[in-house]
């Protein structure tokens, strides 16, 4: 398989995570967790979770997969 396959499987792992980590943010207290880890924005019941850390870490091997090419 290619290498940017295993990154693309990795990444939608991830984010089926994400997905769940709101309704485990209703059971477990979050607020512990580094922000440069996990972002959590509520606002009227609207939860959006993203990984500052994934985004940089996604983006640079899309760079670097570009170089390398």
């Amino acid at each position: 398989m290619h290498p940017l396959t295993w990154l693309g499987t990795a990444l939608i792992l991830v984010g089926v995570a994400f997905v769940f980590l709101p309704i485990l943010g209703k059971v477990i207290d979050l607020s512990r967790i580094p922000s440069w880890l996990i972002f959590i924005y509520r606002s009227n019941g609207f939860y959006f979770v993203t990984s500052p850390l994934l985004i940089g870490l996604s983006a640079l091997s899309v760079i670097l997969y570009f170089l390398m090419k």
